[in-house]
């Protein structure tokens, strides 16, 4: 295995205190924040030990086979809100109705998983009822921001000859938007009942919960001829559990304690342009 380690602006020392913790004898500084140390010693213990001293120095560290490239996966996909994309959308839509304390909490439990997702999402969609569909455009213009390395990750990814799926359980309003602007290749999310200009507070079709998520990777996998371990999967939230479980390399990027916990790797420093750097 290679230890990655990455931080903005990487403090070279403390890295490679955190190298010595994985008997790393030989390391190679790829960029000016990120090291590669090859061939390292890997265990629970050793794991253990990486992690908590790299999150004390608010480092990245990244166990990860030596022998991947970018170029053996054939799909990265990856959830919206709070992952390619800075907010969530549903509580911004309700900072326009005036409601927004009250669906972030509700957005927030179901983060952490103490909320099933569909109950949750029904909850927070009710609560809209009447609301103009241009606050979403608003939304749009005014706060949807991609996150730090967003575009410098994809276009590495379309170099190394990788599809995109932007799988949400948000809203087909922004994903749609996205997937234009952005040139990705598929995009999934729910949509938004509109009646005369208004939303109504429900939803059409299928919800997209967790389920929807891993069926969907599963789907787009089968559509270009690759298996899940194929895949490259990008999350947050408890909801994204179960299609990051069947990739490849799933990776929580600043996420809830309950997704890095069971991601093979986590950013909880770094943008999303450190994904490329956890390969040769």
């Amino acid at each position: 295995m290679d230890l990655i380690l990455q931080q903005a602006r990487l403090n070279r020392a403390e890295a490679r205190a955190i190298a010595a913790l994985a008997d790393s004898r030989h390391s190679v500084e790829t960029t000016a924040n990120s090291m590669r140390c090859i061939g390292v010693a890997d265990t629970p213990e050793i794991r253990a030990k990486v992690a908590a001293a790299a999150l004390t120095a608010g480092i990245d560290a990244t166990f990860i086979d030596g022998s991947l490239s970018l170029q053996h996966f054939r799909l990265l996909a990856m959830d919206m809100d709070s992952t390619l994309i800075t907010i969530e959308c549903i509580d911004e839509i309700a900072d326009m109705h005036g409601l927004k304390p009250q669906v972030a909490a509700i957005t927030e439990a179901s983060m952490r998983g103490e909320i099933e997702f569909v109950e949750s999402l029904l909850r927070r969609v009710a609560l809209l009822r009447g609301l103009h569909v241009e606050a979403l455009q608003r939304v749009y213009d005014e706060r949807v921001h991609l996150s730090a390395g967003a575009e410098q990750m994809l276009e590495a990814a379309r170099t190394a000859g990788l599809k995109t799926l932007l799988i949400s359980g948000g809203f087909t309003f922004f994903t749609e938007r996205l997937q234009a602007r952005l040139g990705l290749d598929f995009a999934h999310a729910n949509e938004l009942e509109v009646i005369d200009g208004k939303l109504t507070g429900k939803l059409l079709g299928t919800i997209v919960d967790a389920h929807e998520k891993q069926r969907t990777v599963a789907r787009v996998c089968a559509e270009l001829g690759v298996g899940p371990q194929q895949a490259i999967v990008i999350g947050d939230g408890a909801n994204d559990l179960q299609m990051m479980a069947g990739a490849g390399l799933s990776l929580a990027f600043h996420a809830k304690p309950v997704v890095r916990a069971q991601a093979d790797a986590a950013f909880n420093f770094v943008g999303l342009d450190g994904l490329p750097l956890l390969f040769l």
